[in-house]
């Protein structure tokens, strides 16, 4: 015979669910992509120190974020792709943790840090993923250590500043921002975001024989309202031997935010299936 205190249990077991009790789920903790303790190092190239966080097992497969970003901003990718890829998330020179207090900035010296930290992880290429400026220092890995990329996917890419590359309304926003900070206190931390605005001012400036250099498969993206006009990134896509091109709609910039679900798909699509041109009679009869 049972307790009574355990028919009692049992009864309030049968009941509660019934009278709307609900027993409240605890969500997991959010990892702090970005400033994660336990994942996070630096590694001294270039004169600085890169900050970088590393998630998962796998092939590696680099992140590499837009301009005055970080690696919070693939919080929706990390957790995607570390599932079966070493995931490898850097914070760009002069950027998030990667502290640079020198007035010089560039993509090309971004792009060499990039293969230096691979280097020193041991890493002989890598699948690469770059957003916005992460998008040129993708195409520049590519171009400039070609070994170091095995697939790259780019989205809101640009090879030259201001028209027709960007739009109006993009170089207007850099510009006001570039006023209104020249006139603020000179702090360091005004003065590194002015090196990040400047910089996409003038830079880059990679010729249409630099992209045709490229060995391996690109997929090169871009929303239908970016501020990277859509006819540049068909430009990009039309000079580099291997590509692919995906324009998302009712898309600006942050397509791997807006249409995260579709993006991490179509880029793990992309990184899992050789490359292939099909012939545009690909229909079924």
């Amino acid at each position: 015979m049972k307790h009574p205190l355990h028919l009692l249990l049992l009864l309030l077991a049968l009941l509660l669910p019934a009278s709307g009790y609900t027993q409240t789920k605890k969500s997991p903790p959010e990892i702090p992509y970005g400033n994660n303790a336990a994942k996070g190092r630096y590694f001294a190239t270039g004169g600085i120190k890169l900050y970088y966080e590393i998630y998962g097992k796998g092939k590696p497969l680099l992140l590499i974020h837009g301009n005055g970003g970080s690696i919070r901003d693939w919080r929706f990718q990390i957790p995607f792709f570390s599932k079966q890829y070493q995931v490898i998330a850097v914070d760009s020179r002069s950027q998030g943790k990667s502290v640079d207090t020198t007035g010089v900035l560039n993509y090309e010296m971004m792009a060499d840090d990039f293969d230096a930290l691979l280097t020193h992880l041991n890493i002989d290429s890598a699948y690469v993923v770059g957003w916005s400026d992460g998008g040129i220092n993708g195409l520049l890995l590519a171009i400039r250590h070609p070994g170091k990329v095995k697939k790259l996917a780019v989205t809101g890419a640009n090879l030259r500043p201001g028209a027709p590359a960007i739009s109006q309304d993009g170089m207007n926003m850099v510009s006001e921002a570039l006023t209104q900070l020249h006139a603020a206190p000179q702090d360091a931390a005004t003065k590194n975001t002015i090196k990040l605005l400047h910089m996409m001012e003038v830079e880059p400036n990679i010729p249409l024989t630099d992209l045709h250099k490229i060995k391996c498969p690109v997929l090169v993206m871009g929303g239908d309202f970016d501020v990277i006009n859509p006819a540049h990134t068909l430009e990009i896509f039309q000079n580099i031997p291997q590509a692919y091109l995906w324009i998302l709609p009712e898309s600006g910039h942050g397509t791997p935010h807006r249409y995260k679900k579709e993006f991490n798909a179509k880029v793990l699509h992309f990184f899992t299936h050789a490359y292939q041109k099909p012939a545009w009679t690909d229909w079924e009869p």
